[in-house]
């Protein structure tokens, strides 16, 4: 089997964990053999705004792998007929901490030459950002009558931005990008304004992240439609079309349009995670792979020797449901 055979607009390929470099080197190569069989474009799991520029969240500008793709890419695209696109689909938050909407939503507000006085009601930045708005819904502003007409204002702005659609220039797409994180920040916040307690609210607010990533897969499609397909590449969890992540709520609209591979690994010493026993998953895929396979769906058990502080769980049954094949680094 090989990754070319995939014919999906969107191609899931899941990475099992964000600790082994291998993985992003990997992933690398693959993309760069797709982008010959008509992939045009690639996203990873960091915030798209910040990706409009080359960026990255959740410090994965510290990962070798993610600087080289992005030299790959400008380097290719200095002689290329038809360029690569970069994108982030992940919205811009932290694991506890969440951006006060201002920036995003004056972004637009900029663009389109209103007159709105988006600061008066966000008040200062820190109130959005600090832990404790995420971690203690009293101390919410998403909750605030403020927050609420800040919603219906990012409303505005998105409904303003279409009603100029026939401007779909770059400057306009960067303004669109704006507006739904700046929206989709002040539902995380509302979110996070809710009672309840922490296991309730983590789950909530994952739950929210997903929607969020699910939305701007569906967005950067649109984009991507009349170029070609498009390789997605982050955490099994966040890809798998089993449970309540992105992947699921994606596959469920674009239906046979999304292909996930969940990504498999054997041993690593970067993570401490020794050799898989031979009747778990990755023990089977583990059999005669030397430098990485694409191959079915194995049969086996979950492993239980993995470090789940260091993002790998182990391939179980709900990863694998409704994967189309398995990428296995051993």
């Amino acid at each position: 089997m090989e990754i070319t055979d995939f014919t999906a607009e969107l191609l899931g390929l899941g990475e099992p964990t964000h600790f082994e470099p291998a993985c992003g080197r990997l992933r690398n190569d693959l993309f760069a053999r797709l982008a010959e069989h008509g992939f045009r474009s690639i996203a990873l799991e960091t915030d798209r705004v910040a990706a409009l520029d080359g960026g990255f969240s959740h410090n994965l500008g510290e990962v070798d792998a993610n600087r080289q793709l992005l030299a790959w890419l400008r380097e290719y695209n200095e002689t290329a007929d038809e360029p690569l696109a970069f994108h982030g689909f992940d919205a811009p938050t932290e694991m506890f901490s969440a951006p006060s909407p201002r920036p995003y939503l004056e972004h637009v507000r900029d663009y389109l030459g209103l007159d709105v006085d988006i600061a008066g009601l966000t008040g200062d930045d820190e109130r959005w950002s600090r832990q404790e708005a995420i971690l203690d819904p009293a101390q919410s502003p998403g909750a605030t009558a403020e927050a609420r007409e800040l919603r219906a204002v990012a409303d505005d702005l998105l409904v303003t931005l279409y009603a100029r659609a026939p401007r779909l220039d770059a400057a306009w797409q960067r303004a669109k990008v704006h507006a739904t994180a700046g929206r989709g920040l002040l539902r995380y916040h509302a979110a996070s304004a809710q009672p309840g307690d922490r296991d309730t609210r983590i789950s909530r607010l994952a739950g929210m992240r997903a929607v969020l990533m699910a939305e701007n897969l569906l967005d950067i499609r649109a984009v991507e439609a009349r170029r070609g397909p498009t390789l997605v590449f982050s955490h099994n969890g966040h890809l798998q079309r089993s449970g309540s992540g992105a992947g699921a709520i994606v596959g469920s609209l674009l239906g046979d349009r999304y292909a996930f591979i969940a990504g498999s690994l054997g041993h690593s010493e970067a993570i401490g995670l020794g050799e898989p026993d031979p009747d778990t998953y990755e023990g089977r895929l583990q059999r005669g792979t030397k430098t990485w396979q694409l191959a079915g769906v194995p049969a086996g058990r979950k492993r239980t020797d993995t470090k789940p502080e260091r993002g790998y769980f182990g391939l179980d049954a709900e990863v694998l449901d409704g994967a189309a094949a398995v990428w296995h680094i051993p």
